[in-house]
């Protein structure tokens, strides 16, 4: 899906969407005739940006939900004797089994409602703040260093939206979770545990998804500059690029994810083990309690379930992004052109 010459405002397509120029110009061909699918305008960057995130956050979580649900119950600290699983597959087969068709998905809503909104902020200011860093930085081209900061800055505004949405979704997930849905489970966790149980987590979510996105955005971008060094839209350079940089940030923040988990879900057996009383709070305490109860290897509980999940997961979010960035400027600049 390629724009050519002849095309109604190929022109003005052949300029940058993200504004970060890496021929000093304004847009053009490569030495192949096909138009730089970078190279859109910055006007339509804001609510471009934020519908193709918007999209691709949707899609990400739903397409991939059934796979976190698991996830979620692998990093158990103290499961239950009916919830030990050997394998994503075996696990599914089992939840699907043993609790119902459906069970995977609990859960689904709530984070749908959270991700369209989260990722359309996330990716808006992803794509602003790297442009005016490369300006900064680089000048003209691509700043790895910008991409890092950038994906660190995006991070702050998504997992403000995101974080009580992990809580909910993460307490319906668990085996034998007492909520039956989402409403339910937010009105019990406000009433008795307060506003704060929502943000519980945000300092290690923060603490995780700082390095992931670290990681992910400068690994996307590299890989791109290797794989699709002249950025045209290149739907399997997005899925490539995109998988591999999903699961290297996986792998290196599992850990974290672990403790995330843990003060997600307030595991109340885990925590009876662990001699704690009322509620777990804390990164540094949620890394104690780890490794009390399972020493080293309980950091990388669900490492593979991780992987699996944002391995396709961050394909399709970049696929379907660089997708709906894509035709959402063409439709507009199609718009703009005169007959």
């Amino acid at each position: 899906m390629e724009l050519r010459s002849g095309s109604v405002g190929s022109q003005a397509v052949a300029r940058r969407m993200d504004g970060d120029s890496r021929d000093g110009g304004g847009g053009g061909k490569d030495a192949t005739g096909s138009e730089d699918y970078e190279n859109l305008p910055t006007s339509a960057s804001v609510s471009t940006h934020m519908t193709a995130g918007a999209m691709a956050g949707i899609l990400e979580h739903s397409v991939m939900y059934p796979v976190d649900s698991v996830k979620t119950r692998m990093q158990s600290l103290s499961p239950d004797p009916k919830a030990r699983y050997t394998s994503i597959y075996g696990a599914l087969q089992k939840i699907m089994r043993t609790e119902g068709f459906w069970r995977p998905l609990r859960g689904i809503n709530v984070m749908v409602m959270g991700a369209g909104p989260a990722h359309a902020m996330y990716f808006a200011c992803y794509e602003n703040t790297k442009r005016t860093l490369n300006d900064v930085f680089h000048h003209q081209g691509n700043s790895h260093l910008a991409n890092g900061i950038a994906g660190s800055m995006a991070t702050l505004l998504h997992d403000a939206v995101m974080n009580p949405a992990e809580v909910v979704k993460q307490r319906l997930q668990m085996y034998n979770s007492q909520h039956r849905s989402a409403l339910s489970c937010i009105r019990t966790v406000w009433r008795t545990e307060g506003l704060g149980a929502f943000y519980r987590s945000y300092t290690t979510q923060l603490t995780m998804n700082i390095p992931f996105q670290s990681i992910h955005f400068i690994t996307y971008e590299f890989l791109q500059e290797q794989v699709n060094p002249h950025r045209t839209y290149n739907p399997q350079s997005h899925i490539i690029s995109g998988g591999l940089a999903g699961a290297l940030a996986a792998a290196a923040t599992t850990p974290l994810d672990v403790c995330k988990t843990l003060l997600n879900t307030q595991e109340n057996v885990a925590l009876s083990l662990a001699n704690i009383s009322g509620r777990l709070s804390g990164m540094a305490n949620a890394f104690r309690t780890v490794y009390q109860l399972n020493g080293l290897a309980g950091y990388f509980k669900g490492i593979q379930a991780r992987v699996v999940y944002q391995m396709p997961s961050t394909a399709i979010s970049w696929s379907v992004y660089e997708f709906f960035k894509y035709f959402l400027t063409k439709r507009q600049l199609e718009n703009r052109a005169p007959y």
